[in-house]
């Protein structure tokens, strides 16, 4: 009997850096391939990129969804953890490091001493706003889109349709 086609394929097994390695390899049979194989090796090189982007940066995936939400104003640590659907726990980690890294500060509420608050620094503003830039730019981690918003439209249309 047959494998599957991605079991001894190792871009679909999971290995992004086969893209970067044997570029004229890949381009050469990509179109053959099934929807679901290029939606999953798309989303592994982007975020590959995207983890090292974040990695020079003193930043996780995690601490950038906090920014995101944290960038709206000063709100409270448990509000933040509900926003970004995390335990109370890992959004305490979470704002740790990006304290130790210098994007938020956290204070304890005046009104409510049970309360800490978190705001995002000069610098969280700064570095979410590279983050952002670095995903919609062309040369940044989804490379050429003819239009980002389209793109983006429909990876929410699809998510949200699933």
């Amino acid at each position: 009997m047959r494998g599957r086609f991605w079991d001894n394929d190792p871009v679909a097994a999971g290995d992004e850096r086969y893209v970067a390695r044997h570029p004229d390899a890949v381009r050469a049979d990509i179109r053959s391939w099934p929807t679901g194989r290029l939606l999953s090796v798309a989303a592994r090189v982007v975020e590959g990129r995207f983890h090292e982007f974040l990695a020079a940066r003193g930043l996780t995936h995690a601490g950038l969804i906090a920014l995101h939400h944290a960038a709206e104003g000063r709100l409270p640590q448990r509000e933040l953890a509900a926003l970004c659907r995390v335990t109370d726990q890992t959004m305490s980690r979470t704002v740790e490091h990006l304290r130790r890294s210098g994007y938020v500060v956290k204070e304890t509420d005046a009104r409510d001493r049970r309360r800490t608050l978190i705001e995002v620094t000069a610098a969280g503003l700064r570095v979410l706003a590279e983050a952002r830039r670095q995903e919609r730019d062309s040369d940044g981690l989804f490379g050429e889109l003819e239009d980002y918003a389209v793109f983006r439209e429909q990876l929410i249309r699809l998510i949200s349709a699933i």
